[in-house]
């Protein structure tokens, strides 16, 4: 099953730690990293008080179950050092699930699609990078970048 990932991060080397979690994501046994987007510089959303992100998203296939994935991203987030301090808050990275191929998951730790990736700029533009007719696994995502204000982004 093919996945979208988002990767963010606003502490630290911010280039050098998408380009790690990439890497990371490299060497996760039944995983393939299919392609990346470029990173993106961000402005923060839900809480402004704090640096700008990188960003970028990046499609894998897997033999692994949306829940296992999940896992994996969640590891991959402790082995760098993320520290969960308050919601919306400043990460050195976060991995998020954003789509699944041919699935839609709804579980406590679980939500695919990611609840509020259209409404994310940065998530929409290295989403339409990697899918540039806008559609992604059944889903047109293109029309929500025209609804969103603020949240500028521009590439690294």
């Amino acid at each position: 099953m093919k996945f979208i990932i988002g990767i963010g991060t606003n502490i630290g080397e911010r280039k050098k730690n998408i380009e790690n979690a990439v890497e990371a994501l490299r060497l996760v046994p039944k995983c393939d990293v299919l392609r990346a987007s470029k990173i993106y510089e961000t402005e923060p959303v839900g809480y402004a008080e704090q640096d700008n992100f990188y960003n970028a998203c990046v499609e894998i296939e897997s033999s692994l179950t949306p829940n296992e994935l999940l896992g994996v991203c969640l590891g991959i987030e402790a082995a760098f050092g993320r520290i969960r301090e308050f919601k919306n808050g400043p990460r050195i990275l976060d991995l998020d699930l954003i789509l699944a191929e041919c699935s839609a998951v709804n579980t406590q730790n679980l939500t695919l699609p990611h609840p509020r990736f259209a409404e994310r700029r940065f998530v929409l533009i290295p989403l339409l990078e990697l899918f540039p007719n806008g559609k992604a696994y059944g889903i047109n995502f293109s029309r929500n970048l025209l609804g969103i204000k603020g949240q500028a982004v521009k590439e690294v």
